[in-house]
């Protein structure tokens, strides 16, 4: 029996890794249904995951409760396929070969529940595409 073809792999970064980045990898981990891999990262992490985004989360069916800010590591960037900014700025590493995107959304920190839902919602149209452009690419 071969071995199965490896799963494509994402890695979405933001500063703090609480919220913007934490709402893309939970969108992806559940959508994809484990057909991708997926990471989240911060250039400087937070100390808990926004509340706010894990109740807007919630409300749209996805669990992020147990989620916890991740430190973004050079091994997470050489590990993944894609690296998905959303603005770290200078602070993510490049590595030929990989393929990056950014993606300018605004931070939920500091908005209530309404702003928090207009990212959530932009966020889940961002990660339904790049899966479906993913799920292409498979054979």
């Amino acid at each position: 029996m071969s071995d199965p073809l490896p799963k494509p792999s994402v890695l979405f970064v933001c500063v703090h890794n609480a919220g913007r980045s934490q709402m893309a990898a939970a969108f992806l981990t559940h959508l994809s249904q484990g057909r991708v891999e997926v990471r989240s990262a911060g250039s400087a992490p937070a100390g808990t995951v926004n509340p706010t985004a894990v109740a807007a989360m919630a409300e749209a069916g996805v669990d992020m409760s147990a989620e916890t800010p991740k430190v973004l590591t050079m091994e997470a960037v050489r590990a993944s396929d894609i690296v998905i900014t959303m603005g770290c700025g200078d602070t993510c590493p490049v590595f030929p070969g990989k393929r990056y995107l950014d993606w300018p959304l605004d931070d939920p920190a500091g908005q209530g529940i309404d702003g928090v839902r207009l990212i959530r919602d932009e966020i889940e149209r961002r990660v339904r595409d790049l899966l479906a452009e993913l799920l292409r690419e498979q054979p």
